[in-house]
């Protein structure tokens, strides 16, 4: 059985695990203020938001519930837009929404009010304003002034929170229903059961389910997004292990990480939007296989170790950049999964860079990706790493272009030569995000990027141009 509570309802279901929670929401408990939109996670018409406790205290994130399996909400507190109604009057969201005309034929205005209560609730470090939590919603009538106008509103009423006693406040400020507190007791007195271990092996479904939620809606899933040896960041003097369960949010969200690469969070503001953050697991990325893979591309210029695991507990380390083999082909066997990947630290002699360019700025899949990281040791390169996305069939290290520097100096010439063999290395074919011509660009444009980025004393633009 899977039990969980649905906005102030317990619900225990033999439901198959592997169906959506959108269609469960919708279907089996007939709450139609969550919409079918894209059913690809990109639209935001499905936003809920689930929350897991922690201590006493249940922390919210916004997901997409088209693309989650229902197996995950066991244990947790799932909230629809019904489950924010106060009883008489509209919640804080929806006045706002309302009163800024931020709605017009209204599909898409439950997922947005869903957002900006979550944004309310939670205020994560990795989103600093209202728009920024509603970066996963669509609109495709407002042109979102009115909206955004909308979540200037619900910022400027949070500047007087009571932070001693947050969730009080948000209640009597009518933000959120009474019910809220009483959640956290709910959940534990929840007999959540452990479910099933057999079957496909689904993280949190972002990628999965985006082509296959019918055929796992009717077959044996393996759930492991809260499997806790697959999850967490940890630290040793030299080394990095995040767990392959982690989601690119909790990477975000790591102060030691956020010191290591004091911009990673525009890095990641780049990868997908909020609620897709909140899911996508460093594992999932990672054996979706696709040649444009952000998390994939960011990991492999920094010259890391994957554990591998097999379903009796051994393990092995391989090298991620000897991971894929050909087109969504890896060095993976039946019964083994990603257990964590692992990197060196950087230290001040290590310069790191992540660039992408999408046919949208954000939200939105790469032309193509890369990463680099370059080690000097005075002023001469003593070891340099570069991966590229969108220019293979594989994610693609770059073996020779990351030879080619090593014991040379930083300069605009030895750029330019070394963009010459990484030419030759790559082999980006025409598709709907550009043609083979446009692709060979970016990659030179993106190349050279890394270098203006970090190096702006010794390698200038106009040089790299000439």
């Amino acid at each position: 059985m899977i039990r969980f509570i649905l906005n102030n309802e317990l619900i225990s279901t033999s439901a198959n695990a592997g169906i959506t929670l959108l269609d469960f929401i919708r279907e089996h408990q007939q709450l139609k203020g969550t919409k079918i939109g894209c059913r690809e996670g990109d639209c935001g018409a499905c936003t809920i938001l689930v929350g897991r406790l922690n201590n006493d205290k249940v922390s919210y994130q916004s997901i997409t519930s088209c693309v989650s399996p229902l197996g995950n909400a066991n244990g947790k507190h799932i909230v629809t837009i019904e489950g924010i109604n106060l009883s008489k009057e509209l919640n804080i969201a929806q006045k706002a929404m309302s009163e800024n005309y931020a709605t017009q034929c209204g599909f898409c205005t439950p997922g947005f009010v869903v957002s900006m209560t979550g944004f309310a609730i939670e205020k994560h470090p990795s989103t600093s304003s209202c728009n920024d939590a509603i970066s996963g919603n669509i609109c495709r009538c407002t042109g979102y002034k009115s909206i955004e106008k909308a979540g200037f509103v619900i910022e400027d009423k949070l500047q007087k929170i009571d932070n001693n006693d947050s969730l009080q406040w948000l209640i009597k400020e009518k933000f959120i229903p009474k019910y809220f507190e009483a959640i956290p007791q709910k959940l534990k007195s929840i007999k959540a059961t452990t479910l099933a271990k057999k079957g496909k092996i689904v993280a949190n479904g972002t990628d999965l389910y985006v082509h296959n939620a019918d055929q796992l809606a009717e077959q044996q899933i393996h759930l492991i997004a809260d499997n806790d040896s697959l999850k967490g960041i940890q630290f040793t003097d030299t080394i990095c292990t995040i767990g392959a369960s982690t989601t690119v949010t909790e990477i975000l969200e790591n102060k030691r990480l956020q010191v290591l690469f004091p911009k990673l969070k525009s890095y990641l503001k780049l990868i997908s939007s909020e609620p897709i953050r909140n899911m996508g697991t460093l594992g999932g990325n990672f054996v979706n296989a696709s040649p444009i893979g952000d998390m994939t591309i960011f990991f492999l210029a920094l010259k890391s170790t994957l554990t591998i695991q097999t379903n009796t507990g051994a393990e092995r380390q391989i090298a991620f950049e000897e991971f894929y083999k050909a087109y969504k082909k890896f060095d993976l066997q039946n019964e083994e999964l990603i257990k964590s990947i692992s990197f060196k630290l950087l230290d001040r002699e290590d310069f790191y860079n992540f660039e992408k360019v999408s046919k949208r700025t954000h939200l939105d899949i790469a032309s193509v990706n890369s990463a680099a990281k370059i080690t000097l040791e005075k002023d001469v390169v003593k070891s340099a790493h570069f991966s590229m996305g969108g220019i293979s069939s594989i994610p693609k290290y770059l073996f020779k272009t990351s030879a080619f520097l090593i014991g040379k100096t930083i300069n605009s010439k030895n750029v330019k030569e070394a963009e010459i063999l990484l030419q030759s290395e790559i082999t980006p074919i025409s598709d709907v995000r550009g043609s083979s011509d446009y692709k060979r660009l970016l990659a030179r444009q993106l190349f050279f990027a890394h270098f203006i980025e970090l190096f702006p004393t010794k390698v200038h633009l106009q040089k790299l141009a000439g």
